[in-house]
């Protein structure tokens, strides 16, 4: 069956075909008349619009490439659905890549979103990042690029991410309000801002407070759940005592508490556990795990809106880059409440 084009709705209404064009593109020229007219036979001829040819002609796809190094974390799911949200409003939808904290993987999805001519990439890098090259090839392109969460400093990217070092700060001085005074920080080895900055907060809290900084109550290595529980019983082994946790993301701080309840160390009367990041589970799990949240809908939706700001700046003109830094939330749950 011959597939219906744009002339051949010219030739049923005798009109031209950049007409019909922009009618279809609902352009401001043409009359609302002809417009109702070119959409009706459109539908009677069962005119499907060709989106390859529509992009190759205006330069534009109306899709956003959006990098996230796991959906498996709520927290990157939830800015998703922010990011969605705003885009889908605007007439955008959205390519999704996984880089599951991979560098190879990140710059294969760059890579394919550039070959899919994307209008924009939004993008939080992966724990293996060091280097920005992948990242320079987009500005190369004049693509429009947002980073959300996790950044590139050295790049001139507009942003948008949570004050960590206050997340840090408040979650520190939250344990120390409860009276844990002994406060063991579990932090990561990779050298990323946010945790650096989660890290810095937990010292100045320290210091602000009066407790010294003992490093032998900082521990570092690739975190998760797993790693929570042997953080635990390394310090159970060596001898090392502490009353609280601050694990610079949930699950780490969920394998912590399994662990204290296995060797039945009562939470939050003997130790006290806080995370970071909000996970879904941190409500549902017993005791309900305290954390920092880090307005996750709104920072997508925040990165979305950077994105349309960008697209209507002109092409040749210095991009105005800004940097929008989101309040993180003390969530006050049993793990961390001695009431």
């Amino acid at each position: 069956m011959k597939r219906v084009t744009i002339l051949d709705i010219a030739k049923e209404l005798n009109i031209t075909f950049s007409t019909v064009a922009r009618a279809l593109n609902d352009h401001p020229a043409i009359s609302e008349a002809t417009k109702k007219s070119v959409r009706e036979t459109a539908e009677r001829l069962n005119y499907r619009q060709n989106k390859i040819a529509s992009s190759l002609r205006s330069g534009r796809t109306n899709i956003i490439g959006v990098i996230v190094p796991s959906l498996h974390v709520s927290f990157f799911s939830s800015v998703v659905h922010g990011i969605e949200r705003v885009m889908n409003a605007n007439g955008y939808t959205i390519l999704l890549y996984q880089s599951n904290e991979s560098k190879k993987h990140q710059a294969k999805g760059i890579e394919t979103f550039l070959q899919s001519r994307v209008d924009g990439i939004i993008a939080s890098i992966t724990l293996d990042t060091d280097d920005d090259f992948a990242y320079q090839e987009i500005k190369k392109r004049n693509t429009p690029l947002i980073f959300f969460d996790r950044v590139l400093d050295n790049l001139k990217v507009s942003s948008v991410t949570i004050d960590d070092y206050k997340g840090g700060f408040i979650a520190t001085e939250h344990l120390i309000k409860q009276g844990y005074k002994k406060i063991l920080h579990i932090t990561a080895e990779q050298n990323i801002s946010i945790f650096k900055e989660r890290y810095r907060g937990y010292i100045d809290a320290l210091k602000h407070y009066g407790l010294p900084v003992d490093e032998n109550l900082i521990v570092k290595g690739n975190f998760s759940l797993e790693f929570g529980k042997n953080v635990v019983k390394d310090m159970r082994e060596q001898g090392i005592e502490f009353d609280a946790v601050f694990a610079l993301e949930d699950y780490t701080a969920m394998g912590v508490m399994q662990q204290l309840m296995d060797f039945g160390i009562k939470v939050p009367e003997e130790v006290g556990v806080i995370g970071f990041a909000n996970e879904a589970f941190g409500s549902l799990v017993t005791p309900q795990l305290s954390t920092i949240a880090q307005q996750t809908i709104t920072m997508g939706e925040e990165a979305a809106k950077l994105f349309l700001e960008l697209n209507k700046q002109e092409k040749n003109s210095e991009p105005v880059i800004k940097k929008i830094v989101l309040e993180p939330i003390l969530i006050v749950r049993a793990s961390s409440n001695r009431g």
